[in-house]
């Protein structure tokens, strides 16, 4: 374990944690997973802003046509100026001389005379007939008409004829008087005299022509739909924006095109494509497997954790992938202002909180190789600004301690990101311009969403994996927890010892790098088991009754031995960590409790063959990690030094030499992976740490208090 280790590895090796075959299968399935990442990429594609000047000239890669807006509003203007004017008759004009025949009808009877087959009322009819049709008429020029018949639009009612001045009245065509009658009156039984009649008398007027615009406007709008988008051909090779040019949105249409075009010869299943980038996936996660196994023993061989490391890093390249497609693919193209995607800080924030900063590390790097090759992005300065800004992540990462902190290592994220996005606008002369103002507040935006995920995340991967991170950790550490206020209170003298128990660990671990943190809150829990039979054990004695002198050493020993199954059950009943579980099991690994053994001899007078040594045994089993291993000395040497009249530093360093070196007889470290060198360390540093806490104090003489001063809690204090 390192110092950088986020909670000890739980020591439970049941079938799934360390089975070879469920690593292959996580091999297998992360391989799967990868190749699809990077068979099923985004089309690359260069990142020309808007109104930006071309860092570079393009030619087209393959051929290509896109939709040319340019083109097609030249067009669309073209097809707009073939159309003429669309007039219609004055419908004041119409009515006014409506009530002009009708009161010709009225007060002058010779027309009775020349149309014998209609009375007033039927000639009133009539002529309401044949306004209401004029009023639907409209004039145009041939072409126009021609036109509006291609558009598909009804020209029933239309007439080519165009004043020669729109502002005079003139006198309309006889075939538009012969139009108007057939169309008024079909249907209708209208007598030919009356009908002639009526016609006559409205083509002798001149009429006043008024532009109809709204019929003109529609026949515009129609217009527009119909001409077609113009599509321009581009050859591979032909050169599509130099260099300094202005980017203009024909520029931006023709890259996606292209992009598209690229996309669609991809030829995602040939053989030789297939095997490219299965080959890559191999290769890619094999390198993978050989570092762990290398350096990062603890995950490898932990298939929770080894599963746990692959579910971030396909979240990472799923969640990557889904933004840039939502990015490539929205409405306007976002992608042509977001130039820095941020998407390693939240993988490094993940793996450094749940496992550790060298894998943090090394998973960023991977995967600053993996997204460029499975996102549309090829230039140096998004990989760079990914991997430095989750490397801040990470080093911010290892203090972490409160799930608000997240938002804090966020923010030194971003302080980074501004100085490089200040570097490389510096070196593109683009600095303090909206560019520069974009990338900022684009990767504001992703860093706090990445906040945002990670602590809702968080969470739910702890509990999901059972992993234990130093935000846990302090969570455990709180006085309040149901466990820790019952011991207070029940078993203070347990309390108490678990206390400078965890404080000796945390010294000694921290010294040989190992997790201090996790060894000061795992030994505040490591004798809840205790709390079932508290007064059988000394430190919770009071008043010198000993209740072990009602019991024989066999009685005694099992009571003793029973706080470590008494402690699991208890610790599962609350929900405690697995590697909480383990510091309970191991604490006293498989020693003997020598005490009432020795009596049970004494008893049967020295003959070891009349004892059972095992019924006097922990059942262990021996620490398999360094911090299982410190509590372990950490709880012997606190428990026995309370036993010393004075305890001095060679008396402690004597007393610690003699218990390690049993332990060490007794094969009780041969598991823990503690070094010679690590156990020197630990036992200087314990010593140390016991001398510092157990210093005496200057006695002071008794004090009489000055006259009115009686009882003043001021002049009674002490050092």
């Amino acid at each position: 374990m390192t110092r950088e280790e986020r909670g000890s590895l739980s020591t439970t090796q049941g079938f799934w944690e360390t089975n070879i075959g469920v690593r292959l299968l996580l091999g297998v399935v992360f391989t799967f997973l990868l190749w699809a990442f990077l068979h099923f990429q985004q089309v690359r594609q260069e990142a020309l802003e808007l109104g930006s000047l071309a860092p570079h000239y393009l030619v087209a890669q393959v051929d290509f046509s896109f939709v040319d807006d340019e083109a097609t509003i030249l067009l669309r203007q073209e097809a707009l100026q073939k159309i003429g004017k669309i007039f219609s008759l004055d419908s004041q004009e119409i009515a006014s001389r409506q009530r002009k025949f009708e009161q010709f009808l009225s007060g002058n009877n010779g027309w009775r005379d020349q149309v014998k087959d209609a009375n007033f009322e039927e000639m009133y009819r009539y002529a309401d007939l044949y306004t209401s049709q004029m009023a639907n008429e409209r004039f145009t020029d041939p072409r126009t008409l021609k036109k509006i018949t291609a558009l598909g639009m009804n020209t029933t009612d239309y007439t080519v004829f165009t004043p020669v001045d729109a502002a005079l009245p003139v006198q309309l065509p006889p075939e538009f008087w012969q139009h108007v009658a057939v169309l008024a009156f079909y249907g209708y039984q209208v007598p030919p005299t009356a009908g002639d009649y009526i016609e006559k008398w409205f083509q002798q007027e001149e009429w006043s022509l008024n532009e109809d615009l709204s019929a003109l406007a529609l026949v515009r709008e129609k217009t527009l739909r119909a001409v077609p988008a113009v599509r321009t051909k581009k050859a591979a090779g032909d050169r599509m924006i130099d260099k300094g040019e202005e980017v203009t949105p024909r520029h931006v249409a023709m890259l996606q095109a292209m992009n598209s075009e690229l996309q669609h010869r991809k030829e995602l299943f040939s053989t030789s494509t297939l095997a490219g980038s299965i080959l890559l996936a191999i290769v890619l996660v094999v390198i993978a497997a050989a570092f762990l196994r290398s350096y990062c023993k603890e995950v490898y061989f932990s298939n929770k954790r080894l599963f746990l490391l692959v579910a971030i890093l396909v979240v990472t390249m799923a969640l990557a992938q889904v933004i840039e497609y939502f990015l490539l693919h929205s409405s306007p193209n976002f992608s042509r202002w977001i130039r820095y995607p941020l998407f390693l800080p939240f993988a490094a924030i993940l793996l450094c909180s749940l496992l550790n900063a060298r894998i943090a590390t090394y998973a960023t790097v991977l995967l600053g190789l993996i997204l460029p090759l499975g996102l549309p992005f090829n230039h140096i300065q998004f990989v760079a600004i990914n991997i430095l800004v989750a490397l801040v992540a990470i080093l911010s990462t290892r203090s972490l301690r409160k799930r608000k902190e997240i938002f804090t290592i966020c923010g030194k994220a971003w302080a980074c990101s501004i100085l490089l996005l200040s570097a490389f606008n510096l070196y593109g002369h683009t600095f303090l311009s909206w560019t520069f103002l974009g990338d900022l507040l684009t990767t504001l935006i992703f860093l706090g969403g990445t906040g945002v995920v990670v602590v809702g995340l968080l969470p739910l991967l702890e509990g999901f994996f059972r992993m234990v991170t130093e935000i846990t950790l302090m969570e455990y550490m709180d006085p309040t927890h149901p466990l820790l206020q019952r011991l207070s209170i029940e078993a203070p003298g347990t309390y108490q010892h678990a206390i400078v128990v965890g404080s000796l660990a945390e010294v000694a671990a921290n010294g040989i790098g190992a997790n201090g943190l996790f060894c000061k809150v795992a030994t505040l829990y490591h004798d809840i088991g205790k709390l079932t039979n508290p007064q059988y054990f000394t430190e919770n004695q009071q008043g010198g009754v000993n209740i072990h002198q009602l019991l024989t050493p066999a009685e005694s020993a099992q009571v003793i031995l029973a706080h470590v199954p008494d402690g699991v059950a208890l610790a599962r009943k609350h929900g405690l960590p697995e590697s909480f579980i383990d510091i309970i099991k191991e604490h006293h690994g498989t020693t003997v409790v020598y005490y009432f053994y020795h009596e049970q001899l004494e008893q049967v007078g020295g003959d070891q063959d009349l004892v059972d040594e095992e019924a006097f045994r922990y059942k262990g089993p021996k620490p398999r990690s360094k911090e299982s291993g410190i509590i372990m000395i950490a709880d012997t040497l606190e428990a026995a030094s309370r036993a010393m009249d004075e305890p001095t530093e060679e008396g402690l360093r004597l007393l610690v030499e003699q218990l390690v070196r049993e332990k060490l007889d007794a094969g009780q470290f041969d598991n823990s992976l503690l070094t010679f060198e690590d156990m020197e360390v630990i036992k200087r540093l314990m010593v140390t740490s016991l001398v510092s806490a157990s210093h005496t104090r200057i006695k002071y003489p008794e004090r009489t208090p000055p006259a009115g001063h009686a009882d003043d809690p001021a002049l009674s204090g002490a050092i």
